[in-house]
């Protein structure tokens, strides 16, 4: 009889990735673009605050503690099903300050918008941004406008910088988790990233997908409420998708990562589009959910709080934290066998966000 596998019996060669210029894949969430930012940015910028490597830096001035965050949008296309650009803009800069318990205060907002865009079609987008900012319960402070000649950009990006208020003294990183700790997901995954998707490439479903884009600063401010110190770690799974927040947890902490295929809640429509497509839900991006990592006698209590609000009514416990297989993510896939869930390399789906 065969023995069978155990998740620590299991490996995967590594690419290589050593190339002479920037690749889609460099700004896809996964290998390349984790290699690109720890041996280029960095190894040049180095400094305690940047070398965390989370999707926020903590700032000490005056005693206050700080959030602060930037980010750039380039979707395409700029309008899908649930979203558009400023909209996502603004949530995904709300979402990255608030990972660490902040509450988000203030937004900067920076236009590179191209010769001949539709003036209407902006006007949607600052309205779109207006209306997400005040939903999120933050300004949009300050800004910048830079028009590129037609042909030089591709209809509008925006950049975002973001501050907020830290009022707890909980280190909630990606270094930070321990063997024992319980991971909750709070709801369901691959929206975004295949509702772009299908606009993009003109597909229609039986069942509409739309983006999940929205602020989550309500949701992490249950989380914290519920579980306080406990919560060990948090971050909105965006590009790469959850398999890419779950390796740099893994490899931030040392620690290993058990998930169950099971327990990770995908909707049936996006199931069926990702098995028409080929894609993995797993490593599509998703831009209003997040994971928490929690020590595991509050794993219950900060559960039912997240289940309790909107936001997170779908929420589920889909994994653990485990003291051997340092990096690694394994999964018990639905038959009941397991597999290495590895950091993507490639690029998916290309400018989801």
């Amino acid at each position: 009889m065969k023995k069978s596998m155990k998740p620590e019996d299991l490996s995967c060669p590594l690419p290589i990735t050593n190339l002479d210029t920037i690749q889609l894949s460099h700004g896809s969430g996964g290998r390349m673009m984790n290699e690109l930012i720890s041996k280029l940015f960095v190894w040049a910028f180095d400094n305690p605050a940047l070398r965390r490597q989370d999707d926020q830096a903590v700032i000490d001035i005056g005693g206050q503690k700080l959030s602060f965050t930037t980010d750039s949008f380039v979707v395409d296309p700029i309008f899908f099903p649930g979203g558009d650009i400023g909209e996502l803009a603004v949530n995904g800069t709300v979402n990255d300050i608030c990972m660490n318990g902040a509450t988000p205060l203030h937004l900067s907002a920076g236009m590179i918008v191209e010769e001949g865009f539709l003036l209407k079609e902006l006007e949607t987008i600052v309205l779109s941004m207006k209306k997400a900012a005040e939903a999120a319960g933050v300004t949009i402070v300050t800004g910048d406008t830079k028009v590129v000649n037609k042909g030089k950009g591709d209809k509008i990006f925006i950049n975002t910088a973001g501050i907020g208020l830290i009022e707890h003294d909980f280190d909630i990183s990606s270094g930070n988790l321990r063997a024992g700790d319980i991971i909750i997901l709070s709801g369901t995954i691959a929206d975004h990233g295949i509702a772009v998707m299908s606009k993009r490439e003109g597909l229609s479903f039986e069942t509409p997908i739309e983006s999940d884009t929205v602020a989550l600063n309500p949701l992490v401010a249950q989380i914290i409420e519920a579980g306080g110190a406990n919560v060990h770690a948090m971050r909105d799974p965006t590009r790469g998708g959850l398999a890419a927040t779950l390796n740099e947890f893994a490899t931030a902490s040392g620690v290993g990562i058990r998930i169950r295929e099971d327990k990770i809640p995908v909707n049936p429509a996006v199931t069926g589009a990702c098995e028409i497509l080929g894609l993995d839900p797993l490593y599509v991006a998703n831009e209003g959910k997040l994971v928490a990592v929690v020590a595991k006698d509050k794993a219950e209590t900060v559960l039912e709080a997240m289940k309790s609000h909107p936001l997170g009514k779908d929420a589920t416990v889909i994994g653990e934290v485990i003291s051997d297989q340092a990096g690694t993510v394994s999964m018990m896939t639905r038959i009941g066998g397991w597999r290495i869930v590895d950091m993507p390399v490639g690029e998916q789906l290309p400018r989801i966000c």
